[in-house]
């Protein structure tokens, strides 16, 4: 059988302000009522593939681990990345974990950020593709080119081999400009490079260290160094961290003598701006993409997303307008492309809302940020059922729990209590507290911070249950 390897570990950039650096598009529900790493995760959920492996930044694990257990993936393994490497040193890590846990499968490598339309069609190309990986060959997926887009990478055919509809690679055009992308298109000799792929873990490996030696040698000694943490592998942080970032395209594909393509016949977008959003998702008669609580009247042809107030527009065309409860983002679709420009002014202005959306996910449940001013701060709090906060204190602030739904059991210095509905809490700065849910309903609350200083990071925390650092 075939392993899934699924690359979660992006960052999404260009569809900022719906993905932000601490919660990124795989995890959002961008096409349909699933998130795309969700949906990726489904497109190898068959007999034919055994448990995934996915790979994601660390600070995403519980994002990750969370979506894992909604699909009920309770045997996928969940390998986590101390920083960005780009694909090769994350793959290397995959493959390195798959020859000890699994002998020497054939990997299916699949970035969890795509979209694909037809599923069988997907499955069948794998199949393809894992026929001339039993044979040595490094494969990539391509999908014919059919419109000219400057924005891919592209593969360009060669001879035919004798076996899986598959042909060696003549060549890689990375980012090519419209006037060649349209010559691509009509040659009908080259594929969008999708970046996936199917190899057996030992000759990528082998390919690794012919091209790549310092990532082979940091990569497994990463892997044996590695250490479990609750549901997740760890990889030794200082062997990772020497490790070269560069993509598997640029460390082996380009290099070595055994790639090969397998045309894969199915819309497919790696959703990468918001122009391949809207061109991924279902629009309506006048060709917008609307989402939320829009009115869009005589206007055609745009993207319109709305989280919690009324849009409207009048007599526009090609427009992008994201508007989320801290952000708003109005483009066009043509220069779509280019956000990553306005999400470097913002890191350059250190703004928060570059890493973070006012509602914030924790292992634990989630928190809305209401309201703020001076010396106040006032959140939403959901509790999952069974689920606890860290024990903490606080240097700098108090905080006020009302409970409006559900009941929480609130610890207070050595007292312990439970609060109900349409009650209240006081916990006093530098008081040692714990807030749990230990129903099987969902905790809702509204919390109240006072003080001078009122940043996250003041959080002493003295025991937590997934392990986050403590002092």
């Amino acid at each position: 059988m075939i392993l899934p390897v699924i690359l979660a570990g992006g960052s999404g950039t260009r569809l900022w302000p719906l993905s932000r650096t601490e919660h990124p598009k795989q995890f959002l529900n961008l096409i349909n009522d699933s998130s795309l790493l969700e949906n990726t995760l489904e497109r190898v959920s068959s007999n034919n593939f055994l448990a995934p492996f996915v790979l994601c930044h660390q600070s995403h694990r519980f994002t990750t681990a969370e979506q894992l257990r909604l699909l009920n993936l309770s045997n996928a393994s969940l390998l986590l990345e101390p920083e960005s490497k780009n694909t090769a040193p994350a793959v290397a890590l995959a493959a390195f974990n798959a020859i000890k846990m699994h002998d020497d499968p054939v990997m299916v490598v699949l970035s969890a950020d795509h979209s694909l339309s037809d599923v069988k069609v997907f499955e069948h190309a794998v199949m393809d593709a894992s026929l001339l990986a039993e044979r040595g060959y490094l494969v990539s997926l391509g999908v014919p080119a059919s419109h000219p887009e400057t924005g891919y990478g592209y593969i360009k055919k060669g001879e035919a081999l004798n076996l899986a509809n598959g042909y060696a690679i003549s060549q890689f055009v990375e980012k090519p400009s419209l006037a060649l992308a349209e010559s691509f298109v009509a040659s009908q000799q080259y594929l969008f490079n999708t970046g996936i792929f199917a190899f057996k873990a030992s000759t990528f490996l082998q390919e690794l260290k012919k091209f790549c030696p310092d990532i082979y040698q940091y990569c497994e000694m990463a892997v044996e160094r590695s250490r479990n943490d609750l549901d997740f592998i760890r990889v030794d942080e200082g062997a990772f961290s020497k490790t070269p970032c560069i993509s598997i395209d640029y460390a082996i594909m380009e290099k070595t003598k055994r790639a090969a393509v397998v045309p894969l016949n199915t819309p497919w977008s790696d959703i990468g701006s918001y122009a391949s959003l809207w061109q991924a998702c279902e629009q309506d008669s006048k060709g917008n993409v609307i989402k939320g609580d829009v009115i869009a009247l005589d206007s055609t042809n745009s993207l319109i997303t709305s989280e919690n107030k009324l849009v409207t527009t009048l007599g526009v065309d090609n427009l992008v307008i994201v508007d989320t409860k801290d952000a708003l983002l109005v483009t066009t679709k043509v220069h779509a492309q280019q956000v990553k420009t306005l999400v470097d002014t913002l890191a350059h202005q250190n703004r928060p809302e570059l890493a973070t959306h006012r509602e914030v996910y924790r292992p634990w449940g989630k928190y809305d940020t209401l309201d703020d001013g001076e010396n106040f701060l006032v959140k939403r709090v959901s509790v999952k059922p069974g689920e606890q906060l860290s024990l903490q204190k606080h240097s700098h602030r108090a905080e006020h729990w009302i409970v409006v739904k559900g009941q929480a059991r609130a610890t207070i210095n050595e007292r312990t209590h439970n609060v109900h509905a349409n009650e209240s809490v006081y916990i006093p700065i530098g008081a040692v507290h714990r807030l749990e849910n230990v129903t099987d309903e969902l905790l809702e609350l509204i919390e109240v911070q006072t003080g001078e200083y009122l940043s996250e990071d003041d959080i002493i925390r003295l025991e937590d249950k997934y392990n986050r650092g403590l002092i």
